[in-house]
């Protein structure tokens, strides 16, 4: 045959990111930006965050995925993959939070990525600041092909065929095995990371009409210690502050699609599991580890159904669907959270504080929505409106679905050929963590009934600038208002500030009468690939705060308030190509330590005491760093060989992160230093209080391949 041309012409068939449902705040990402993302590792939780609002845990080089939208909290985020929600796409991730320091999704599934951050299509439940769509494509329907991917961190294989002679079943699936615990041990860290995960999805099309997926995301996680062979402060830091974290997690569903009369209906059914347990030790490799200071065995299962319908008549878009999920937590917690304050004669002065508690809850949750859309006058105006509604038998208030209506309205209106004004205004609920619920106090009674959801309402409004098919500019203005936030009541802080580590988020008593605020500006620019360049520029000014006890806003941990980002790509003749990414992150605040209170702590928790009194009064230095991505590819009969070399930070920026308190070691760091030349006091009332600085520039080289057959 001839060559085939295949254009696009007129307004309405452009590569648009907006629906009528979410006609603002929206992009997508296909499978090709997601896999030579420089500096994105194959990792989706990375790569997204070169699109506009979206920032990394606070501001720093960035070990961790934590995804931050518009200032919010890491856990106001809800993922689906192909209709099915999925609550944790990291490894060791953060319970009760989102974030860990490596992606579950293999990049090889994934045939385009949405993410709405804001204007939430009534549909989803439990988003406070962002819904994340990954649609898998199907697998091939005539023969077997698949890829075989190496890096400087993992091994993946990722297969694809046939299971019916007809075409009329295809099974993708995939497995992934890291050896982090290699490349730690070469650069002498004191930890050893290690993990697996495992992804399918098997269609079967029954006829023209009617589809049946199964899917199904796991992931096991183990991470251990082990003694460095030149030790350091900082190292000993490492080893001593961190638990040992084993964890594994699963996502299994069913959906089926099938068309009727003008539209269509899904059904889905799923059900996903999370075992975290944690340990930690005041000396977690010594021959005598000491006292156990933390000790979790937690699990959550959730069942799900899901089921909607979706039709258009005439101009008219409807849509309406109910959700229930039945849940179950186990949970058995055993944490000092303030070692016992002695005298000089070894006399309890002030008692530990210790969170000794275990047991199960288990509630059913349920929803339901419906959402109508129109255009109007030659379809330049368009209206979409939606309420939801959202409910459970645990909580007090959890039957009174009249406390979490949520109404959202959107316009999109059309200025011109190019130009369009777009905005929203909605309500959006979420129930507080699992592990909030599940908290009880040392006498084992559940102290967290009365917890409301968290309200959040966001007023959005911008314009779009379309010059072409493939590129694409947008301007938007955003405040979001949150209400019922649950605050700490032990040191007086809001939950929303916290999130970002390896511990555990919410296993504590709390009120939710906290508030919060994040309000600013972004700008988006977009050329998508077109023959040989790509390019995204986004840059996002926001202000973030949340009340703490004193019920006054202060900074929360997320505020950055200035984030930029370029993405540039270009194809080169011979199959060479190039692609580099520059950030730009303004300072995070943090909170300065309890001087008197680390010093106490220090050799039982192996960390600082925060001053809560004085909450993100502190800011850190701004950040940047740059990531650079060559790949050369060669194409044979049957199959494709792509070289890469991926370079994270190429040019060695500072990261920026709060100084670590510890106290003086000796020169070979063998112990610690005293005032009185005698062993450390477990008071540390003889200890000598130093910060360390670990604001270090560090470069990290990725070579490997990926065979395509």
């Amino acid at each position: 045959m001839n060559a085939v041309t295949v254009s696009s012409t007129g307004r309405t068939k452009t590569a648009r990111a907006a629906t009528l449902e979410t006609p603002l705040s929206v992009q997508r990402l296909t499978t090709e930006e997601i896999k030579t993302n420089p500096g994105g590792n194959f990792d989706i939780s990375r790569v997204i965050q070169a699109l506009p609002g979206v920032g990394g845990t606070a501001g720093t080089a960035g070990f961790r995925n934590d995804i931050i939208i518009r200032g919010g909290a890491p856990n106001e985020n809800v993922y689906y993959i192909d209709g099915i929600e999925i609550p944790v796409i990291n490894h060791f991730s953060t319970q009760g939070s989102a974030g860990g320091p490596a992606g579950i999704l293999n990049v090889s599934f994934i045939e385009e990525v949405k993410l709405s951050s804001s204007a939430f299509d009534a549909r989803f439940n439990n988003a406070l600041s962002s819904v994340f769509e990954f649609k898998q494509k199907r697998g091939n329907s005539s023969r077997i092909q698949g890829n075989i991917r190496l890096s400087g961190t993992e091994l993946a294989t990722t297969l694809e065929g046939p299971l019916s002679k007809n075409g009329q079943t295809t099974f993708l699936a995939s497995a992934r095995r890291s050896y982090l615990q290699l490349l730690f041990k070469a650069i002498d860290l004191p930890i050893r990371p290690n993990f697996w995960d495992f992804q399918y999805k098997i269609t079967h099309q029954f006829n023209k009409k009617t589809t049946l997926s199964l899917l199904g995301v796991g992931a096991i996680d183990e991470f251990e210690f082990a003694a460095p062979k030149k030790a350091t402060p900082e190292k000993l830091y490492v080893l001593n502050n961190n638990p040992s974290i084993e964890q594994w997690n699963y996502t299994v569903g069913a959906t089926i699609k099938h068309l009727i009369k003008n539209g269509y209906l899904n059904l889905a059914i799923s059900r996903n599991a999370f075992n975290n347990q944690l340990a930690k030790f005041e000396n977690n490799l010594g021959a005598n580890k000491g006292e156990q200071t933390l000790n979790v065995n937690s699990t959550e299962i959730e069942n799900k159904l899901r089921y909607d319908v979706n039709q258009t008549f005439g101009s008219w878009k409807l849509s309406h669907g109910i959700d229930v999920q039945q849940v179950s937590q186990t949970t058995s917690n055993n944490q000092i959270i303030q070692s016992a304050i002695k005298d000089n004669l070894g006399n309890i002065t002030v008692p530990a504080v210790v969170r000794n508690y275990s047991g199960e809850i288990n509630l059913v949750k349920f929803g339901g929505f419906i959402q109508a859309g129109k255009r109007f006058w030659n379809n330049k105006t368009g209206i979409s409106a939606g309420i939801r509604a959202d409910g459970n038998n645990f909580t007090n208030n959890g039957m009174n679905v009249l406390n979490t209506l949520s109404p959202r309205i959107s316009l999109s209106q059309v200025l011109s050929e190019k130009w369009t004004f777009n905005a929203s205004i909605g309500t959006y609920y979420k129930i507080v963590p699992y592990t909030i619920l599940g908290y009880r106090n040392n006498n084992n009674e559940l102290v967290n009934k009365d917890a409301d959801y968290t309200k959040s309402t966001h007023y959005v409004a911008g314009f779009e600038y379309l010059p072409n098919p493939s590129t694409r500019f947008t301007f938007e203005t955003f405040f979001k208002q949150y209400n019922q936030v649950p605050v700490s009541i032990r040191n007086g802080i809001s939950l929303s500030n916290q999130g970002g580590d390896f511990n555990v988020l919410g296993n504590e008593a709390v009120t939710t009468n906290g508030k919060g605020r994040t309000m600013g500006f972004e700008f988006f620019a977009q050329q998508k690939l077109t023959k040989r360049f790509y390019s995204v520029l986004s840059y996002t000014y926001f202000k973030s705060e949340y009340t703490n006890a004193n019920d006054e806003y202060t900074p929360s941990s997320w505020d950055n308030r200035h984030l930029l980002s370029l993405v540039w790509g270009y194809k080169f003749n011979r199959n060479w190509e190039l692609g580099i990414k520059l950030r730009f992150q303004g300072g995070v605040p943090y909170t300065p330590y309890d001087l008197i209170t680390s010093r106490t702590n220090y050799l039982t928790l192996g960390s600082g005491t925060l001053d809560y009194s004085k909450i993100n009064t502190e800011r850190l230095n701004n950040f940047n760093a740059g990531d650079i991505r060559i790949d050369k590819k060669w194409y044979y009969k049957k199959t494709t060989l792509d070289l890469f070399l991926d370079i994270s930070n190429f040019y060695r920026a500072k990261s920026t992160a709060p100084d670590i308190y510890t106290f003086q070691r000796t020169a070979d760091n063998s112990a610690f230093t005293t005032t009185d030349n005698l062993p450390i006091k477990q008071n540390g009332s003889n200890g000598i209080p130093i910060l360390l600085n670990t604001n270090d520039a560090n470069i990290t080289p990725t070579i490997g391949f990926i065979v395509e057959f």
